[in-house]
């Protein structure tokens, strides 16, 4: 499991900075939680639960409980997880903002679904579900008869979609890293020249998990050095965006969609994104000159800042 790749990465780098370290899962069972956390004498967690007993929507959870708990953690805050995981509350907030997005429907069931007005093709995905569970070439439809037949088998297995323009052009994957100010690591791009014209550039769950796939060997992330200034500044101002709009904190991931004419279309926001040493946060890192152990390291340090920041308040309120 890719949790468990993050788990034994960030223990190993943990220790080679001297830190003793505890395994403690997260699961409904909220008891033996909170006593692992007392028995073990926590004072600092470094959170990287993606699911709570395999169920996407009490992701935020964990952080929750954290902050209940008053025990310094890495990462997003409950509030920003919780929006960041809702794909539907996530595009309403990009669109109030004014935040470029692609147009979408949100489906519930045939009754009262209307796709009018909507670009084709578009691309279907679950409202919750994260690492592109249930994306794939088969999640995209051509045009709106082949929509109607196919939204119903994917409701069946995800609940509510989002039924989303699919936006023809570059793909960018924007990392932010840093607190209290937040600044963007060197921009990813996603590389699709080797997929045939029969292939949407997506990167889809077989692109990240099926290793044996053609998509998994294709979509190479590259660091491009000779991206025009106008169109650096755009992502980068439009990643600070979405970091800010949903409160996320010390690091996290926007990806971005630009066309032909240089429209910028934000397709997800991120808040927890994968910690593995050979993911595109930690791969941005190393672009910067620093390594894993020091990534790890900045995510403890966040963390303290915060647990010293709350305790000098306190001091001042008592006063």
């Amino acid at each position: 499991m890719d949790v468990l790749t993050q788990v034994e990465a960030i223990e190993g780098a943990l220790s080679g900075l001297g830190h003793a370290t505890a395994r403690i899962p997260f699961t409904r069972e909220l008891d033996g939680f909170i006593s692992g956390i007392r028995a073990e004498r926590v004072d600092l967690v470094l959170n990287l639960c993606e699911t709570v007993d395999e169920d996407p929507t009490l992701a935020w959870h964990p952080a929750a409980v954290l902050e209940l708990l008053g025990i310094a953690f890495s990462g997003s805050p409950s509030s920003a997880l919780m929006l960041t995981a809702d794909k539907v509350l996530t595009k309403r907030l990009l669109k109030a903002s004014h935040i470029g997005t692609p147009d979408y429907r949100v489906y519930e069931g045939l009754k009262g679904f209307e796709p009018g007005g909507l670009k084709f093709p578009v691309i279907v995905k679950p409202r919750f579900q994260d690492a592109s569970i249930g994306i794939d070439q088969e999640s995209i439809f051509e045009d709106e008869r082949s929509l109607l037949r196919g939204l119903e088998p994917f409701r069946a297995r995800f609940g509510t979609l989002l039924v989303e323009e699919y936006i023809r052009g570059r793909e960018f994957n924007i990392s932010v890293f840093g607190y209290p100010t937040p600044t963007v690591l060197p921009l990813a791009e996603i590389d699709f020249s080797a997929f045939p014209q029969k292939l949407y550039h997506i990167v889809g769950y077989r692109a990240k998990w099926e290793k044996g796939s053609f998509e998994y060997h294709n979509t190479p992330r590259s660091f491009p050095d000779d991206l025009p200034w106008g169109l650096r500044s755009s992502l980068e101002r439009t990643a600070l965006d979405c970091f800010s709009l949903f409160m996320v904190r010390d690091y996290g991931r926007v990806d971005i969609r630009v066309d032909d004419q240089g429209r910028v279309y934000v397709l997800e926001v991120n808040a927890n994104p994968c910690l593995s040493p050979d993911a595109g946060l930690a791969a941005a890192f190393r672009r910067t000159g620093l390594d894993y152990p020091q990534l790890v390291a900045s995510l403890t340090e966040f963390a303290q800042q915060r647990l010293h920041d709350d305790a000098h308040k306190a001091c001042g309120l008592a006063g």
